[in-house]
């Protein structure tokens, strides 16, 4: 998985958490990433129509869409990332090995079969479904400290 997709949906999550105005510094320490990182992913998601910016010294972030149906899909597709790709092909399409000739094929086809069924799954999820499952580990977190 591609940190920029991480970074974007921590963030995502964050913004929509705290419904402010919110700094790249911020981001970046919660995130726990160096601030230019962050600005490089908020620009996608920012010209993707995912989150708003306001400049200068009180400026920051806010989430653009204010409801649930931002998706993980959404996000992937501001990225214009691919999450299973390799630049590398094993083998030699001009060998008369069936396994050198015909691996880069069979790969290929298997990471479009993975990304396709990956990008399914992120279409379900939305950074709704992100905030309420950490509110719930949270929770959880917070009851078994109280036991102790």
């Amino acid at each position: 998985m591609p940190s920029e997709f991480i970074i974007a949906v921590h963030a995502m999550a964050y913004l929509r958490k705290h419904s402010r105005l919110i700094s790249s510094e911020e981001l970046a320490e919660n995130i726990c990433v160096n601030p230019v990182r962050v600005r490089k992913v908020m620009a996608k998601l920012k010209a993707y129509g995912l989150i708003d910016t306001k400049q200068g010294l009180s400026g920051g972030y806010s989430f653009s869409i204010q409801n649930e149906t931002v998706t993980l899909s959404q996000i992937y597709d501001a990225l214009q990332m691919r999450i299973f790709h390799s630049n590398w092909r094993s083998g030699n399409a001009h060998l008369k090995c069936i396994v050198s000739s015909g691996m880069a094929q069979v790969m290929d086809d298997l990471y479009e079969t993975m990304e396709a069924t990956c990008y399914e799954k992120l279409k379900a999820i939305s950074i709704c479904d992100v905030v309420k499952e950490l509110e719930q580990l949270y929770a959880l977190k917070e009851n078994t400290n109280e036991r102790r």
